[in-house]
């Protein structure tokens, strides 16, 4: 007799997380990612994504997706940053590092009345500088900045987000 379904005994949540660090190509990642439903029903688009090295996202301004005010909503602003960070560095430094967020914030600079666009790119210098301070095994805690902007240019928000970057340990 079989034993009781894995989402009873708690294996389905491992099984998933363990589906979703299967290799991927990027650009796969953004079919994904468009298809994923609080993406895709609150207007963010995965634009570019053919690497981990940069992204670029927009969020369109819509009916459906407007604040009181009739601008872009706080909420969306932030979803539309909050996985890429974490995505690219990982999968730039490679499986021998554990990334998490840990921390973020949002300031918001001016209403955002149209749709905003944000870029991420991960740089061979942070990432020299992660392998760097980890390398002991000690845990680095970095800050990434990213611009929400309007087409002509316009800063709509600012989101810090704070990556917990170490070297997996060796299994004994």
């Amino acid at each position: 007799m079989a034993g009781p379904p894995a989402f009873e005994t708690g294996d389905f949540a491992h099984t998933m997380a363990a589906a979703s660090m299967a290799p991927m190509k990027a650009s796969t990642l953004r079919r994904v990612l468009n298809a994923w439903p609080p993406f895709l029903f609150a207007g963010i688009r995965v634009v570019d994504f053919d690497t981990y090295r940069y992204a670029k996202v927009r969020l369109k301004l819509a009916w459906y997706n407007r604040n009181y005010v009739r601008t872009q909503f706080g909420g969306n602003l932030f979803s539309m940053t909050d996985p890429f960070w974490m995505i690219m560095v990982l999968k730039s430094l490679g499986n021998d590092y554990i990334v998490w967020d840990q921390a973020g914030e949002i300031r918001f600079v001016a209403p955002g009345r149209e749709a905003v666009y944000a870029e991420f790119r991960v740089e061979d210098a942070v990432l020299d500088e992660l392998r760097a301070a980890t390398a002991n095994g000690e845990k680095c805690l970095r800050w990434f900045d990213t611009d929400i902007r309007t087409a002509s240019g316009e800063l709509v928000a600012t989101v810090r987000k704070q990556l917990y970057v170490r070297r997996k340990r060796p299994k004994a």
